[in-house]
């Protein structure tokens, strides 16, 4: 198929999405709306005719967040609406593990994904055959892994987690030493909060491991802000935060907490996503940019949903091992300490 046209700008396009821009706020600077708008108003017009629903993670730019998706929220939350959803055409706007873990767990539904090369260095960090070397050398432990991972490494895994519910996943296991997959510093923040064994994998995120406490500390000495981290930063970040969490309990710590400034330790977009929610609260940096997220772009969007283009399709045998790891997590549900 050829490359989608660029949709012709209209004025009557900012009155008729005037809530979106607002919504945005100034994670959108006014200069860029003109090229985003057509997009918009293109792909909310294929949505209808396709019987589209479009999840976005959190991590994903403001103009796709708040302009076309129909679901957003972190992997937990994108995960439990994949089990519920009706539409006839998913869109996971995010990275390929997410668009997987909707086949997965909806697999009569047409799933794409806008970039098949949107990907993560967690889940390109460990394989299947890796997992079944590590049974062998702890035999009778219990497997968990993190959702940022393959299906095929779910596949060989006995439950899943997010980083909302590690902690909850690994003592619902009822063993004593758990293998962790892949992300050690999870795991080391896992290992911290309970007495159960945790046997680590190397893996890292590339962008929350480039954070360092020295940036934590500046943020509170020169801003006087407070300083919010996501677990898969390192052990000596996650010592300098007030509090540490996934990216829905952050947004609850806010909404609780109310600082006059924070400095969000995590992906860009996300800051940028809840900006217009809290209004109130000034945001500082650090943050670091996703480069997988940011492969996903409304031109994209539109071109998967025209061609429905970039299906994922995932073995029989790899899916039923893997949604048996998933929904065990799913039962666990979110239980994360706020």
């Amino acid at each position: 198929m050829n490359a989608a046209v660029r949709p012709a700008w209209s004025p009557d396009l900012e009155e008729r999405y005037a809530d979106v821009m607002e919504r945005a706020g100034s994670g959108v600077p006014c200069l860029e709306w003109p090229f985003h708008l057509p997009w918009i108003d293109a792909i909310a017009k294929l949505k209808r005719e396709r019987g589209a629903v479009i999840m976005a993670h959190s991590y994903q730019s403001p103009e796709i967040f708040h302009g076309v998706a129909d679901i957003t929220g972190d992997s937990l939350a994108l995960a439990q609406a994949a089990a519920t959803v009706d539409s006839d055409v998913v869109v996971m706007c995010g990275v390929h593990f997410m668009a997987e873990t909707a086949k997965i767990l909806a697999p009569q539904r047409t799933v794409l994904i806008p970039d098949p090369e949107a990907g993560c260095s967690l889940a390109s960090s460990i394989t299947a055959e890796d997992v079944r070397a590590l049974r062998a050398r702890h035999p009778g432990a219990p497997v968990v892994t993190y959702v940022n991972t393959s299906a095929a490494v779910k596949a060989e895994s006995d439950a899943c987690c997010t980083s909302a519910n590690a902690l909850q996943v690994v003592e619902s296991m009822g063993a004593d030493k758990v293998i962790f997959l892949p992300d050690q510093f999870l795991g080391r923040h896992v290992a911290s909060m309970t007495s159960v064994q945790l046997v680590l994998w190397e893996g890292r995120c590339e962008v929350h491991e480039r954070f360092t406490a020295q940036q934590a500390r500046h943020a509170r000495a020169r801003f006087d802000a407070r300083v919010i981290a996501h677990p898969e930063c390192p052990p000596e970040v996650l010592e300098e935060a007030d509090f540490v969490g996934s990216t829905t309990a952050m947004g609850r710590w806010l909404e609780r907490e109310r600082p006059a400034r924070v400095a969000l330790i995590t992906e860009c977009s996300m800051g940028d996503n809840l900006r217009t929610r809290f209004p109130d609260i000034e945001f500082v940096k650090p943050c670091n940019l996703c480069p997988h997220m940011k492969r996903i772009t409304l031109p994209g969007i539109f071109d998967c949903l025209r061609d429905l283009r970039h299906r994922v399709e995932i073995d029989a045998e790899t899916s039923h091992r893997a949604r048996a790891a998933l929904e065990r997590m799913l039962a666990v549900g979110r239980r994360e300490r706020v």
